[in-house]
Order: structure tokens, then C-alpha cells, then sequence
């Protein structure tokens, strides 16, 4: 039995373990997000195959899996050898429209059950419900990414019509699609693109979430035992389309 010297010296060493935290200002606020944000589009232009090997690296440091293809199409393969290795058939999606095509089709044929989230607001609260509990019972959840962040392998995801929040946080297996119009190279070059989004002040198709998924959900006990799952997906999968998705 662990007596309760023992239970607080061990946290006391695990604590010790912590590095300090580095120095930290506030971030500039961004004058003009559009005119940046089109500035470092012309800049990723460039180095955008740096940008991504970076993402590659940084999501599989943290246990996420990536993969690349070519068109939209070769996604679906890649999604099913997902489902197989794992006997799930259950899946959500964002609308076709937010994905950047329709794969329910071919994802049927590959012998998945997919289920696609409505294009807009659903009025009935039977609807709305039945909705939820086909998102709780799914094994995989499928959505876009608005950014990838290679300075830390994080996906960004804004909730909104056709792509709530749920699809990306209740099964356990999410499979995220992006291409390299969602790349980004750092951590403030977000900023800037959420900045932008938000910049006119009007309300727009974006929701009022926006989620910073890096890697698989992780949470320890006070005994600092790591578990993946507990609040959110136990995998995640990134498939970077070369070709573009996003209109």
C-alpha cells in the first residue's frame, strides 16, 4: 500500500519534472488581417512543402496519423482501410459542401454507413435531437479543417452550418481532409486568419466555436497515468489533399 508520504513525494518528482515557462508577450493585434493574410498566402506559396512536412512531423510527434493524396476521390479509400482496421462502419460527416464533394456514395460502396450533417440550421427539436444521438453512436467522424498549423501539427475547426462541433468530438476515430490552402505556418499566423474571419464584426456562416485539435485527446489522473479518449477522439487521422477542396 502506498502510505501518503510516499503518494506526495512522487507527485512533488513528477512536478519537478516541469520546465519553466517560457517568456511570453501579447500577440499584435493585426491592423489590416486581409491585406496579412494575403501576404502570407503569396509567402506559403512558395514553401508550402516545407509548411507541410513541418505538420507532418509535428501531428506525429503527438500520435496523430497523416497521410496524402492526390485527388478528393483517393480519400475514400483511405477512410474505409480506416474504418476496416478498426471493424468500425459508423460514420458522420460535415455536409458535402463543406467537405469539398460528396463521398457518401463511395464511401457506401466501400461498405461504411454514412450519415452527412444537414447543409443548414435544423428547426425541430426531434430532429435535432435524432441528429445527436447518430453523431454519439458513430465510430468515425469526418470533417474539413479550416487551418493546419505546422509549428505545432494542430488542425483548426470553426463550427457552423453542415459542420457542427460533435462530428469532431464524439466518435472516437476523426479523420480530418485539408489542403494547402488551410496551411499555415505558425501559431501567429493564425491569429492573423482568425482575425480575418471575424474582422467586419457581422455574423457569417462561421459558429461560435473554434476548435484547436492537436493530436488526440489526452487527459492524466493526479497519479499522472495518460489516458487517450476521455474527452474527445482516441485518434486522428489528417489527409492533405493536393488538390484544392475549398472554394
Amino acid at each position: 500500500m502506498t502510505t501518503r508520504a510516499e503518494f506526495m513525494a512522487r507527485i512533488r518528482a513528477e512536478l519537478g519534472k516541469t520546465r519553466g515557462l517560457p517568456p511570453a508577450t501579447p500577440a499584435r493585434r493585426p491592423e489590416r488581417p486581409r491585406v496579412e493574410a494575403e501576404a502570407i498566402r503569396a509567402e506559403l506559396a512558395e514553401r508550402w512543402p516545407e509548411a507541410l512536412e513541418r505538420f507532418r512531423h509535428e501531428l506525429e510527434k503527438v500520435g496523430g496519423v497523416f497521410y496524402r493524396v492526390a485527388t478528393l476521390a483517393e480519400v475514400v479509400p483511405v477512410v474505409a482501410g480506416i474504418a476496416r482496421e478498426r471493424a468500425a462502419r459508423r460514420l458522420v460527416s460535415w455536409h458535402a459542401a463543406e467537405l469539398g464533394g460528396d463521398l457518401g456514395p463511395a464511401l457506401t460502396a466501400q461498405g461504411l454507413e454514412p450519415v452527412a450533417m444537414p447543409p443548414g440550421e435544423v428547426a425541430s427539436a426531434a430532429e435535432r435531437q435524432r441528429l445527436r444521438e447518430l453523431v454519439a453512436a458513430a465510430e468515425l467522424g469526418l470533417t474539413g479543417a479550416d487551418l493546419a498549423i505546422a509549428e505545432t501539427g494542430t488542425l483548426v475547426l470553426s463550427s457552423g452550418a453542415g459542420r457542427p462541433r460533435s462530428t469532431s468530438l464524439l466518435p472516437p476515430y476523426h479523420i480530418a481532409l485539408f489542403d494547402r490552402t488551410a496551411l499555415v505556418e505558425s501559431l501567429a499566423q493564425a491569429g492573423v486568419f482568425l482575425e480575418l474571419w471575424h474582422a467586419d464584426g457581422a455574423p457569417g456562416p462561421r459558429g461560435a466555436v473554434i476548435s484547436f485539435i492537436t493530436g488526440p485527446s489526452r487527459t492524466a489522473d493526479i497519479e499522472l497515468t495518460l489516458t487517450r479518449g476521455v474527452h474527445g477522439p482516441k485518434e486522428v487521422h489528417a489527409i492533405f489533399v493536393e488538390a484544392s477542396i475549398r472554394g
